[in-house]
């Protein structure tokens, strides 16, 4: 069922790229790091796994399929996850599990379960392990100036490392400081 939908996600990604204005690549660009950071959360914290899997696949399906507005992605998105799931005639105690992952996702401070906090944590670490995702973001979706790209990125990487979870934030310290001493010169 994972790889099925999975299948489906990636048509539905591609659809996206043809057709937006900016042939955003959902996959290559932040769905495929939140996919590998949360089986490898899971795996730490003993989480359920299918739960993780499934609800790092569809935690931005809504921005996929391009359905409501991005600051309600998360509430959109649980109602089409639901849909998806059932399809694939998915057990009852799966879909809520998974749709608290998608409703979750944004800050892990709303996360009620370990499996939602690997989706969340994810979330934020596919940040950390894409930064030209970033950048895109700061100069195509915010319109960020070159010479405030600095100060925009050091507020977005400490705004998602202090809304990592305490074990998470604990064990990436030392690559949050690698990264701003990097990318921010500091």
């Amino acid at each position: 069922m994972i790889n099925e939908i999975k299948q489906e996600i990636l048509k539905d990604i591609e659809i996206y790229k043809n057709n937006s204005d900016d042939h955003y690549d959902f996959w290559n660009e932040h769905i495929k790091y939140v996919y590998k950071e949360a089986i490898s959360l899971s795996e730490l914290y003993k989480a359920d796994r299918t739960i993780v899997e499934l609800g790092a696949l569809l935690h931005d399906i809504a921005l996929i399929k391009q359905v409501g507005d991005r600051k309600d992605h998360h509430t959109n998105g649980a109602k089409l996850a639901k849909d998806i799931l059932e399809k694939y005639n998915c057990p009852k105690e799966i879909i809520e599990k998974v749709i608290g992952c998608v409703l979750n996702h944004r800050s892990c401070k709303n996360a009620t379960n370990l499996e939602e906090l690997c989706v969340c944590d994810a979330d934020i670490l596919a940040h950390f392990d894409n930064i030209p995702m970033l950048f895109n973001s700061a100069f195509n979706r915010n319109k960020v100036k070159l010479n405030e790209v600095r100060t925009w990125m050091k507020e977005c990487f400490e705004k998602d490392y202090n809304d990592l979870s305490d074990k998470t934030r604990e064990l990436f310290k030392l690559r949050y400081k690698q990264i701003c001493e990097i990318v921010l010169g500091e």
